[in-house]
């Protein structure tokens, strides 16, 4: 018996052997051609990928460079480098060097820098987590100039559990919230940075001046 199943597996690979010489005789020209594309493609993958991490390298050179160049007060060559970098794409320093733009636009005038902010968040090509951070940086800019209902409006959603941005939109909601008097507004989102486990050490330090705050009640200002 042992020879017999012996005999079967020698028939079986020597069968095989002849249907896998028959497979290369016949299609030996798609099989090269086949290999050829994959050796093809992985080289290309590999090119595209080191294109891609010297792109990045020479975006964020450039990047730092027009940082120094706001830091030693040469405005005028920081915003040419920076609004060169942010219409190339293709990197995410694009999309910093548009977020920095718009706070460079901010504290020189805070609606165009809220408006800058506004385009990024309306822009279909920018992540969500982005259009958040870009919605959030507007109202800032806009907190003491916006109707308190219509910042809240746009505010609001950013606050909720889980938002990236949550811890910033409550303490932004809490402080409409003490500019307009409204103490119980206040007090809610306060509570919320303070009952949050992930609310960060300098914002629980802001939060005791805060609280403090909303215990003293609306200012009364006399004339």
């Amino acid at each position: 018996m042992a020879r017999n199943d012996e005999f079967i597996r020698e028939v079986d690979e020597e069968y095989r052997r002849d249907q896998m010489a028959q497979i290369w005789s016949r299609y030996n020209g798609v099989i090269i051609g086949v290999a050829a594309l994959v050796v093809a493609g992985v080289g290309g993958w590999r090119y595209w990928e080191h294109t891609q991490e010297t792109n990045a390298q020479a975006a964020a050179l450039r990047y730092e460079e027009a940082l120094r160049l706001s830091d030693e007060n040469k405005a005028q060559e920081a915003q040419g480098s920076l609004e060169a970098l942010a219409k190339e794409g293709g990197t995410g320093y694009s999309l910093l060097a548009r977020f920095r733009l718009a706070a460079e636009q901010g504290q020189q005038n805070p609606e165009n820098g809220a408006s800058a902010y506004d385009a990024l968040a309306n822009d279909p090509s920018v992540a969500p987590v982005w259009k958040d951070l870009a919605r959030l940086r507007a109202a800032w800019l806009r907190l003491d100039t916006a109707e308190p209902a219509s910042l809240r409006r746009a505010v609001e959603p950013l606050a909720a559990p889980g938002n990236a941005w949550r811890h910033s939109a409550r303490e932004l909601l809490g402080l409409s919230g003490l500019k307009a008097g409204d103490m119980d507004y206040a007090g809610r989102w306060f509570d919320q940075i303070a009952a949050d486990r992930e609310t960060p050490s300098a914002l629980r330090q802001r939060l005791a001046v805060y609280t403090a705050l909303v215990a003293g009640g609306p200012v009364q200002v006399t004339q």
